[in-house]
């Protein structure tokens, strides 16, 4: 696994000169936030190595290297589920290789707040802590002290600086 993850960072930094220190996956729910974007280089999933292709209807499929508020980001336009059949270490492959491309922030949008019939479409929600009710974990096999530890403290899985933050900029406008 190390070894396609490293493969895969060596192939991006061959199309891209941006040094990202923080890394998007954009869901369903915010997938427009790619056009704030400024794109610096744009690369197709299915030209990178190792990389799994999304499946999802509305899910483009691209990498995008750019800078965002002043921040120098990769975005994600599009991600890979596990109910598209892909198992949860290729599901997550594509974080493993941002860790690896220097990020030190993840940010990830999604629908999940459809769940609560008392949104409207478009609203935004903080998660403060999740259930995982899938049947497998992706941090399951050999450990990559590179990523990081075996098992990362779940105590507070959400950064409450980036939660204080996203409240504070949601309230202001």
């Amino acid at each position: 696994m190390l070894a396609k993850i490293k493969e895969t960072v060596a192939y991006l930094e061959t199309r891209t000169n941006v040094k990202p220190s923080v890394g998007i996956i954009l869901g369903t729910g915010l997938g427009g936030l790619v056009n704030e974007i400024k794109a610096i280089d744009v690369i197709s999933y299915e030209e990178i190595p190792n990389f799994p292709v999304s499946t999802v209807e509305g899910h483009s499929g691209k990498l995008i290297f750019g800078e965002l508020g002043g921040k120098q980001v990769i975005a994600m336009q599009g991600r890979f589920h596990y109910y598209e059949g892909y198992n949860l270490q290729e599901v997550t492959f594509p974080v493993r290789v941002m860790k690896l491309l220097g990020i030190d922030r993840l940010l990830v949008s999604n629908a999940s707040g459809g769940f609560n019939p008392g949104f409207e479409v478009g609203e935004i929600m903080i998660m403060n802590d999740h259930i995982n009710l899938f049947p497998g974990n992706p941090l399951i096999g050999k450990n990559l002290d590179e990523l990081g530890p075996r098992f990362p403290d779940m105590s507070v899985p959400y950064d409450p600086e980036i939660i204080y933050l996203a409240l504070r900029i949601a309230n202001e406008n």
